[in-house]
């Protein structure tokens, strides 16, 4: 059996089944900043599947766009690539391999999500072009 991370929030309730209702759960001010994630995201692709992978919100479009998650001290974007190409956009945010940290009083800018977003959709494009899949 996996052991969970210890940064990963502690489930008190079954898993969310759609985007509303991990939203509706989890606390103020983290939702509000979540919710801003989720509209850049809609705007950037409006196209995009939404739904719950992983216990989180995730966005597919021809492959993983991108997904999002409140923890007990952070938020987090994870744009399903490597931000090395973004280097500049997210300076003074944390981050990983795979995800950008934010804070409600430190927010990721819907411009850098919708960024971040495009560049991933035509990522895709690019691959189905090429006749190769996505993640």
């Amino acid at each position: 059996m996996m052991k969970k991370p210890e940064n990963m929030p502690t489930a008190k309730r079954a898993p969310a089944k759609d985007v509303d209702a991990y939203l509706a759960g989890v606390p103020e001010p983290a939702r509000s900043a979540l919710q801003k994630v989720r509209a850049a995201i809609k705007a950037a692709a409006p196209k995009a599947v939404e739904g719950i992978s992983w216990g989180m919100p995730g966005y597919k479009l021809g492959g993983y766009l991108g997904g999002f998650a409140a923890f007990k001290d952070h938020c987090s974007f994870f744009p399903g690539t490597t931000l090395e190409a973004f280097r500049k956009d997210i300076e003074g945010f944390t981050t990983t391999k795979g995800a950008i940290h934010f804070t409600p009083d430190h927010p990721l800018p819907a411009a850098l999500v919708k960024k971040i977003v495009k560049a991933r959709v035509k990522q895709h494009a690019g691959l189905a072009s090429a006749g190769k899949s996505g993640r």
